[in-house]
């Protein structure tokens, strides 16, 4: 009776057995998974986390996605009804013809090699000058492929034409024509592997009906982290039978990405200086155009001041300092000379005594506690201007800068102490200071010009906790302020230095030919050049009010960054973090109108947004406020224009 019942199940188990066994046969002649792999990429750089889907043309809710990868890779598998192709390899080398051709972008070359072969790669131009080597290697059987991106050795984009492409195989050598042409609308590449066998076409295809999922329509689109935005694309009847190989060369779109939560600097201000010693004070009426923030104002939050050697003198800067910190702004200050009884001469150089360093530093205590006395706050006073120019005014080196830095400039009370001031913001100054516990704690702001050099993020500064201040430039000197190409200048600089982590922004005079403020002069070497009259906000002034009417002391800089990197959009932004208000600054370089992309993470929110514009007819003008959907939008900036989007 057991072995009755054993034989039995025996039986049953052989017969499930069976089935299951034919089951998995007829599964795998049905149907086959296929790997595609490849790179999307826009002038050989990666595309990362582009979203790239097959959809099966005989079952279009039949579709498979996924992201590119950092290196703008992906690989994803397709479930097909179609056996693989029992051999891939060739009986002999065999040269195939790229695909596309002609291309626009870049094109692959398939090859096949009956056995493991040194492969070597000549691309020449019609006259027979060599555009391009490869110098492949050794390969092993089977088919392969060689993209080439339409450049050649030195990386330039070769001109419209014929090419040949020469393979060296094992001292065989074969030779195919190519067609690049840079205006065609080629956009993407597909090296198969089964590209060689006759049978079978390179061509986007025609394929039986009967034959079910070999015949795949592919989208390429932006996900939400796309980086930078490509032109989506949607490619008809691609057929793939085998693993193989898909490349895309895609055209990008500018695309500034700002993150909400990523902080920089805080920002102290943008401003200028009014030096009584050298030109007229300003008036009353061109105090509220620097320092007034309504239209056909500059918004200026910093007036810079000279810290006399003369107390005599400290009076004529009261009125002025007055009326801009009653319009909210920030009073800083810089001594040229030290007072005659503190100084000496040393051949041409003026210094101060080593002697007097205490004194000096109680003439400069002196000049702060007056102007609080008078109504001004001092909010940061400078221990000299510009301490490497030799022969113009009192001059310090390294040595004598980082003693006063240590042991006098505590003296110095009741307000931010800014030091070196360097005319190129040389670091053999601030360096030694900062690398000294006392000389740093005596240090409030690291502070510097950018005449010449130190445009650049102090790394050293911020491991010490220290707010890094550009606190005077000037260009254009010889040219009215109206010029545009020098106004348009000064948005790229004040880009870069907010780039460059530093809190604050100075220009030199606020009131000149050449400055925010006209003063009525002309250019002595440029005379007939349009000057504004004496009182007017001038171009420059107009560019600068893009920064500084509505990016208020106390807001960060916070992450942007453009991609490509290659885009001629330079765009900063800044939040409050009290008010949440945003300001993204974007800066069209190129003379023709940019359609730029904006990106912005983190926030969360439901934002509109107001856009100020300045260009050549424009003086920061206000155009329709518009809102933001899922955090992106699209702007058309115009040539050569400075752009400020403020959210409401």
């Amino acid at each position: 009776m057991f072995n009755c019942l054993l034989v039995r199940l025996i039986k049953k188990i052989s017969l499930f057995i069976l089935l299951a066994t034919i089951l998995l046969q007829f599964t795998s002649i049905s149907a086959q998974s296929i790997s595609v792999k490849g790179k999307i990429t826009s002038s050989r750089f990666p595309i990362v986390d582009v979203l790239i889907t097959f959809i099966d043309n005989a079952d279009t809710t039949l579709q498979y996605s996924t992201l590119t990868d950092t290196q703008g890779s992906y690989q994803i598998d397709l479930v097909t009804s179609v056996k693989s192709t029992i051999n891939n390899i060739p009986t002999n080398f065999e040269l195939g013809q790229n695909y596309p051709n002609p291309f626009a972008s870049s094109t692959d070359i398939p090859y096949g090699l009956n056995k493991q072969s040194s492969v070597k790669v000549i691309i020449y131009d019609i006259l027979g000058r060599v555009v391009q080597k490869f110098n492949v290697g050794q390969k092993s059987s089977g088919t392969h492929n060689i993209l080439w991106d339409g450049r050649n050795e030195f990386g330039q984009k070769v001109a419209n034409g014929i090419y040949f492409y020469n393979f060296l195989v094992n001292g065989e050598s074969q030779v195919k024509k190519m067609v690049f042409n840079q205006n065609g609308n080629s956009s993407f590449t597909i090296p198969r592997t089964v590209a060689l066998h006759k049978n079978l076409s390179l061509a986007k295809g025609k394929i039986g009906k009967d034959i079910q999922g070999t015949n795949f329509t592919i989208r390429l689109q932006n996900s939400n982290t796309t980086t930078p935005l490509i032109v989506e694309q949607e490619i008809n009847n691609i057929e793939v039978k085998n693993d193989t190989t898909i490349n895309f060369s895609v055209s990008t779109m500018s695309v500034a990405t700002i993150n909400l939560d990523s902080l920089h600097q805080v920002i102290r201000g943008f401003g200028a200086s009014n030096i009584v010693l050298w030109r007229p004070d300003m008036t009353e009426s061109e105090v509220s155009k620097a320092f007034g923030t309504d239209d056909g104002q500059v918004g200026f939050s910093i007036l810079r001041i000279m810290a006399e050697a003369d107390s005599n003198r400290w009076s004529l800067y009261l009125p002025t300092a007055k009326k801009a910190q009653d319009l909210g702004a920030t009073i800083i200050a810089s001594p040229w000379f030290a007072p005659n009884r503190m100084s000496e001469k040393v051949g041409a150089i003026s210094r101060v005594r080593y002697d007097m360093y205490a004194e000096y530093g109680e003439h400069l205590n002196s000049f702060n506690k007056y102007m609080k006395r008078n109504g001004v706050n001092i909010y940061g006073l400078s221990v000299q201007n510009e301490p490497d120019i030799e022969e113009n005014w009192t001059s310090w080196t390294t040595e004598e800068m980082f003693t006063f830095m240590k042991d006098y400039a505590h003296a110095i009370e009741g307000t931010n102490v800014m030091a070196p001031e360097s005319f190129h913001f040389d670091r053999t100054y601030s360096d030694p200071i900062l690398n000294d516990s006392t000389a740093c704690a005596n240090t409030d702001i690291v502070c510097g010009h950018i005449y010449g050099g130190g445009l650049s993020q102090y790394s050293l500064a911020q491991e010490k906790g220290k707010e890094v201040w550009m606190t005077e430039y000037l260009t254009g000197e010889e040219h009215s302020a109206n010029n545009w190409e020098w106004a348009f200048q000064v948005a790229k600089n004040i880009n870069d230095v907010m780039k460059a982590d530093m809190s604050a922004y100075v220009w030199w005079y606020i009131v000149r030919f050449y400055g925010p403020i006209a003063d009525g002069e002309s250019a002595q070497a440029n005379p007939r050049e349009a000057y504004g009259k004496k009182g007017e906000v001038t171009k420059k002034g107009y560019v600068m009010s893009q920064f500084s009417r509505f990016i208020r002391p106390g807001f960060y800089r916070i992450e942007c960054s453009v991609a490509p990197t290659s885009s001629l959009v330079a765009v900063t932004s800044y939040k409050d973090p009290l008010s949440s208000k945003i300001v993204l600054v974007a800066i069209n370089n190129s003379s023709s109108q940019v359609e730029q992309n904006f990106r912005i993470q983190g926030s969360g929110l439901s934002l509109t947004f107001i856009p100020y514009s300045t260009t050549e007819n424009k003086n920061c003008e206000k155009g329709s406020e518009f809102n933001v959907t899922d955090g992106q939008f699209k702007f058309s900036l115009e040539p050569e224009s400075i752009t400020t989007f403020v959210s409401e």
